[in-house]
């Protein structure tokens, strides 16, 4: 079963290494049957992984004014 990937966990990892957990999350999400806890927990992640992004995003950007 796939574990859940928590914003915890994602906190301090580079572009780089979010792209990389985001390919593989995308694989086991594919290899999953739908309604399945493995493919409810993939989909959490990738969407805490879009969340990490977009954070990570926006620390590069600065504050808006």
């Amino acid at each position: 079963m796939t574990i859940l990937i928590t914003m915890a966990e994602l906190t301090g990892k580079t572009e780089a290494e979010l792209a990389a957990v985001h390919r593989h999350m995308t694989c086991i999400l594919n290899r999953s049957a739908p309604g399945t806890p493995e493919r409810r927990n993939a989909i959490a992640s990738l969407e805490n992984i879009a969340r990490s992004r977009r954070a990570l995003l926006a620390s590069r950007q600065g504050p808006t004014p």
